[in-house]
């Protein structure tokens, strides 16, 4: 039997993009009106990023609810050792040096695992099927925070009962745009989200955090080096958190090398699904 229910949810970063994205959805210049939004939170965001999510949440700002959905703490599975499927490889690609000493990655899984399998769960919670029921193709409607200069992250959702609607795209609309829509409106300049210890941070990104953020900072580089401690999952290769494959307090962040590419180093709601 097919549920007859549709539902249109905006998958929120609390970045620049997907505030704007709700924000003008708010306003009425996207449409239709989402039921919700989604906040998916690996527990390990910036204060500045959940400052922002509370701004987000509090009345008279957007018209339609926040939900905020976990599917656990990701710094806290550096710890344990463990993924949220309950194997050894690690869910965030750390840079490797291999037992051979050639340099590797690790299988990026944190985007799928701690950002669209908890928003999956809402949704299908919120339709009000469990977790074999059949959702028919085309039921949900996700409104995605991708702007006109990352268009290369569009693509198929996975499930065949979600739409990939992308806005920004549409409206022709950048980064940029979007920081001056936000502007013209008196709203204030969201953080950059994207988790504490994420291995694609800039050089940049790691020197402000140092700079300004110096709990944060200590707490990335106690993370790090909580790689290469204990049986380090029973890893052949050796983890860092950095591109340079050094501990992280021991990097030269002046050279500005460029690590990797997470989208302007912002990871917005399902990044890299």
């Amino acid at each position: 039997m097919q549920n007859a229910r549709r539902l249109t949810i905006l998958s929120l970063g609390a970045g620049v993009q997907s505030t704007t994205l709700a924000l003008m959805a708010a306003h009425g210049e996207i449409t239709p009106m989402p039921d919700c939004a989604i906040f998916s939170d690996t527990q390990w965001e910036p204060k500045a990023v959940y400052e922002h999510l509370a701004w987000l949440r509090s009345p008279n700002v957007l018209p339609f609810p926040v939900h905020v959905v976990t599917q656990g703490n990701i710094r806290q599975a550096i710890i344990g050792r463990r993924n949220t499927t309950g194997g050894r490889f690690a869910a965030i690609p750390w840079w490797t040096i291999n037992p051979d000493g050639t340099a590797g990655m690790g299988r990026r899984q944190c985007s799928s695992e701690y950002k669209l399998t908890p928003i999956m769960h809402d949704v299908r919670s919120l339709l009000g099927v469990g977790p074999r029921g059949y959702i028919s193709p085309g039921s949900v409607e996700v409104l995605l925070g991708i702007s006109r200069d990352e268009a290369q992250r569009m693509r198929a959702p996975r499930q065949k009962y979600m739409v990939n609607r992308y806005p920004l795209i549409e409206l022709g609309m950048t980064r940029q745009d979007c920081l001056n829509w936000l502007r013209r409106r008196d709203y204030p300049t969201p953080p950059k989200s994207a988790c504490i210890g994420c291995p694609f941070h800039s050089d940049a990104m790691w020197r402000e955090m140092k700079a300004n953020r110096p709990d944060e900072w200590a707490d990335a580089v106690l993370a790090d080096r909580q790689l290469r401690q204990g049986d380090a999952r029973g890893m052949r290769a050796t983890e860092y958190m950095h591109q340079a494959r050094v501990p992280l307090d021991e990097v030269d962040l002046t050279l500005d090398t460029r690590q990797g590419d997470l989208f302007g180093n912002e990871c917005e709601g399902m990044c890299g699904v």
